[in-house]
């Protein structure tokens, strides 16, 4: 890729590119090894996260196996009754499912199963998740509960009868959104810069022991969405590990992306859409545009 970006601006061009999808964006894009390297854009502004809040518990999990205070084969029972709402994995299902909590962490980070996580996180606890971060260096992000806090608070600020109808509100442009809905003092929140830093810990080898770094690693090539991150690096050449999140008009990844010569860069990119529709393809199209761009821009600085 070649640094097309180089001397213009890169920060202002990434704000259009935002701008002309219909979002606000806050992106932090660095080089792995040298961080001090790295394109950003109101990377401090804590948010709400949404499902990239299963990144540090995925990150706690590990570090209480290495402690021995979790065994990581133990076989959980979830009944239909503990179903987290989702749109994937065990939030489907209608029966009673069994599974090790190692491959509820599996779930929980491929295809973002609210379930899984919900029974991971109460293994884990909170609070250790959030001792974790401060421990890491990441003074900005709280769990707050997880997803099961977020949709309570959701139904709570919108005065909904029920979650679906909070959803429902908060999906409608033609109503009004209580301010408390994105306000990140209370839903699981954090920053671009906190989980750019989160990322590298995990890559190199400071987030756990090495083989469970390599365990996460591993976990975040899985994920199989494409329409954000991945949209920017469409190549057989380039790996892209990542986690997406998403909350009412919000869509988020953080992720890692490996170039075909070995370089890597840790790409965090939240948004938040003018519109609250629950499709489009621009807001998340331009979360992968804008870390291309900002990988563009310090490639063409590593040649001069």
């Amino acid at each position: 890729m070649s640094g097309i970006l180089r001397g213009r601006g890169v920060e202002s061009t990434i704000r259009g590119m935002f701008d002309d999808a219909g979002v606000r964006g806050w992106l932090h894009v660095a080089e792995l090894h040298r961080p001090s390297a790295r394109v950003t854009v109101d990377p401090d502004e804590q948010l709400p996260m949404g499902s990239v809040y299963k990144i540090p518990v995925m990150v706690a999990f590990c570090r209480l196996v290495e402690a021995g205070r979790i065994d990581p084969v133990r076989r959980v029972t979830l009944e239909p009754g503990e179903r987290v709402p989702g749109p994937t994995g065990i939030s489907l299902l209608s029966d009673a499912v069994t599974m090790s909590l190692r491959d509820m962490v599996v779930l929980m980070m491929t295809i973002s199963d609210n379930t899984s996580a919900d029974a991971v996180l109460r293994a884990v606890g909170p609070d250790v998740v959030d001792a974790v971060c401060r421990s890491l260096g990441m003074p900005d992000t709280r769990i707050h509960g997880g997803v099961v806090n977020t949709f309570s608070q959701l139904v709570a600020e919108t005065g909904a009868h029920s979650l679906a109808a909070a959803l429902a509100r908060v999906a409608d442009n033609d109503t009004v959104v209580p301010p408390g809905v994105y306000d990140p003092a209370y839903k699981a929140s954090t920053t671009p810069s906190d989980m750019a830093r989160l990322l590298r810990a995990i890559w190199t080898g400071q987030a756990a022991s090495e083989e469970h770094c390599a365990f996460m690693r591993g976990v975040m090539r899985q994920q199989p969405w494409a329409h954000r991150l991945g949209s920017g690096f469409p190549y057989d050449d380039v790996t892209v590990y990542g986690k997406t999140g998403t909350f009412g008009s919000l869509r988020h990844e953080a992720g890692v992306v490996e170039l075909a010569d070995g370089t890597t860069y840790t790409a965090v990119v939240f948004t938040q859409a003018a519109r609250s529709d629950t499709k489009l393809p621009r807001a998340d199209a331009v979360i992968g545009a804008a870390a291309r761009a900002a990988v563009e821009e310090l490639r063409g600085r590593q040649g001069t």
